[in-house]
């Protein structure tokens, strides 16, 4: 791991239980008696290329009016950091751990949030149909693959999180090793191999599949299922035009 204070990775303010989130979700990463799935999150790890964010509470609605600007800024310098690099932003909480269904709302309703408050014109070469196999989510003007972790996944480890949590990762980041390229290609079959190892378990089926492959719906990925039930058949997200 990175020699470098974590905390200067941190955009916005620091809350009191953020250095011991920022210091779990690194160990984890970090391992190598217990390799994490995607070896290109343990990279960035290891160069001090993730950057961090923290919202007050996932149940306070109020406490979110940091995370645009949190989001702004990291995408505002992400290209001068490195090609493997994430937002993560966890949110704290002042109740229970709550069940998965009540964290999947959240989740939407955090994007919806954002959505909402982007003053960004939506980017043109992406689709606003969740239902296009093209369509991410996009802020500021940029694509993004975003992921929830969060304490309710017990079964699906490589989803948990103490706290609830999600990343953001600029579409910018896979442009070298996307699904078409040996790299990517290579890269999809190791960390698939290693997502069922770190999982005891196989992936929900029909839910990991590749950007723009026509069957592929890329927020099936956001917020897994902990079981193999499937993630909904349709999107909860809606286009602020309609």
């Amino acid at each position: 791991m990175s020699n470098e204070n974590p905390l200067t990775q941190v955009i916005g303010r620091l809350p009191s239980w953020g250095t011991a989130a920022i210091e779990d979700l690194q160990t984890t990463l970090a391992s190598r008696a217990d390799p994490f799935p995607c070896f290109f999150a343990v990279s960035a790890v290891r160069k001090s290329t993730l950057r961090f964010g923290f919202v007050d509470d996932v149940d306070d609605d109020r406490t979110w009016a940091a995370l645009p600007d949190i989001l702004t800024e990291y995408l505002r310098v992400y290209r001068q950091i490195d090609r493997e690099t994430a937002l993560i932003v966890f949110f704290g909480s002042s109740g229970e751990v709550a069940d998965l269904d009540r964290y999947r709302q959240r989740f939407w309703e955090v994007l919806q949030f954002l959505h909402g408050r982007d003053e960004t014109t939506w980017p043109a070469e992406i689709p606003r149909d969740t239902d296009d196999p093209t369509w991410e989510f996009s802020f500021g003007g940029t694509p993004l693959f975003v992921v929830c972790n969060t304490p309710a996944h017990l079964s699906r480890r490589s989803r948990f999180s103490p706290t609830f949590m999600i990343s953001f990762q600029p579409r910018w980041v896979f442009e070298e090793i996307d699904a078409a390229t040996p790299r990517g290609a290579a890269a999809r079959r190791v960390i698939r191999k290693r997502l069922r190892e770190f999982d005891r378990r196989e992936p929900p089926p029909g839910v990991l599949g590749d950007y723009g492959d026509p069957d592929n719906r890329e927020w099936r990925q956001y917020f897994l299922p902990d079981s193999d039930d499937g993630n909904g058949q349709t999107c909860p997200f809606r286009h602020r035009d309609g």
